[in-house]
């Protein structure tokens, strides 16, 4: 297939969705043209890292001033700020060029469009597409349904901004991504709970959008343990961008509410907060000798394979959380909370263990701590369940279904 994709920010090992998607594809012969934003000079390497797995790669700035410019325009209208922080004009006059039928570059099988912030792209796209008269199906995948994620961040977060910011974009979020679910061919996301959480937002006159579940992988060859390294005793890992607002809630419940009930048995326990942007409240936590707090890293796999357990208290989540999927394919045992594993299949004591108190997931932790053989058990067996369930392989071959079904159904429609 011909594959034009669209992105709001550059693919990278963080943003592992339409990296590997992106990659998957084109290993399986597929010619993709991306077109994406760029902001900083990670960006630029990530660009560099992408472009083999590309046919062509189109990359625009989005400066600060752009960003916000497209953000204070929104304010007065009804439109979420998410859904035009990433708009950028002359991006989306390439898209146009590049879908008309007088260009020769074109003739696309698919369009494929990821997050709020990439749907206004689709809309211009659909706009133009009626105009000539186009039959090319557009997909959304909206990732997350970012209204059930703003709902529990305005309640739950530590950031009295960010419950501020989200309680004033909650109501408009929740009117346009019900309204977007039937402006495209075919909506994506990333787990039955957030399916739910979207087709919540529809008023019930309205024809039921078509949304099809497609999870998050792992790559099972890059995340994997090493026998070479020897586990590190008694050492916690958690992982994340620190400065996305449930990391950063969820570090701060980590280490004020959990971690002194785990010291107060084993003050061995040490505890690598492990990702990019820590805000000067998370790094502050390095005061304490037992807390390592990393930073960005070239490559947190080594992290991952030296930890003892992997930690993710998440109070509040969207959809499936990588930091989970990727501990569990290197066989790094986990203990979550029930809200980073809301979106997966695994069984609790088996897979990976799960506690939503304080004291409860402190006492996880040591009882793992204390015993050699369950942390082997628990961590092969998140082994097997990331490899049954989550091969980005495999998740590829559901995406070329989800397109086909949506030539398919497009070209029928025309028929009729």
């Amino acid at each position: 297939m011909n594959i034009l994709f669209v992105i709001p920010y550059v693919p990278n090992l963080i943003r592992v969705r339409p990296y590997n998607l992106i990659r998957s594809l084109s290993a399986r012969g597929h010619k993709l043209t991306v077109l994406t934003l760029h902001s900083n000079q990670q960006d630029c390497q990530a660009i560099d890292h992408l472009k083999p797995y590309c046919h062509c790669l189109f990359t625009y700035p989005l400066q600060s001033w752009r960003a916000l410019y497209n953000s204070v325009v929104a304010l007065p209208t009804g439109t979420p700020l998410q859904a035009v922080y990433c708009w950028h004009p002359a991006m989306a006059d390439h898209l146009v060029d590049l879908i008309n039928p007088d260009n020769d570059k074109g003739d696309y099988d698919i369009i494929h469009l990821e997050h709020l912030r990439g749907a206004r792209y689709g809309l211009h796209l659909k706009s133009h597409r009626a105009n000539h008269k186009l039959e090319i199906p557009i997909v959304w995948d909206s990732v997350d349904c970012i209204t059930h994620l703003f709902h529990k961040a305005s309640k739950h977060s530590i950031n009295g901004l960010t419950r501020w910011l989200m309680r004033f974009d909650l109501g408009r979020t929740a009117h346009y991504e019900g309204w977007l679910l039937n402006q495209f061919d075919q909506v994506v996301v990333t787990s039955h709970i957030d399916k739910k959480a979207l087709l919540a937002l529809i008023n019930q006159n309205e024809r039921s959008p078509n949304i099809a579940v497609l999870p998050n992988g792992v790559d099972l060859n890059y995340f994997k343990p090493d026998k070479g390294i020897v586990r590190e005793q008694a050492t916690l890992v958690v992982s994340g961008k620190m400065s996305y607002h449930a990391n950063f809630t969820m570090v701060h419940y980590l280490v004020k509410e959990i971690m002194p009930a785990i010291w107060s048995h084993r003050p061995d326990v040490k505890l690598w907060v492990v990702g990019k942007d820590p805000p000067p409240e998370i790094r502050a936590f390095a005061i304490n000798p037992a807390i390592s707090v990393t930073g960005s890293v070239g490559d947190i796999r080594p992290y991952l394979q030296r930890a003892t357990i992997a930690v993710a208290p998440l109070i509040y989540a969207a959809g499936i959380q990588n930091k989970v999927l990727e501990a569990m394919a290197c066989a790094t045992p986990v203990v979550s909370t029930s809200q980073a594993i809301s979106a997966l299949s695994v069984q609790p004591d088996r897979d990976i263990l799960i506690a939503d108190e304080p004291g409860e997931f402190a006492g996880k932790v040591l009882s793992l701590l204390n015993s050699p053989q369950k942390l082997r058990e628990i961590g092969q067996a998140g082994r097997r369940y990331v490899e049954e369930r989550h091969s980005w392989r495999d998740i590829t071959q559901q995406l070329e279904g989800i397109y086909l079904e949506s030539i398919h159904r497009k070209r029928s429609s025309r028929s009729n």
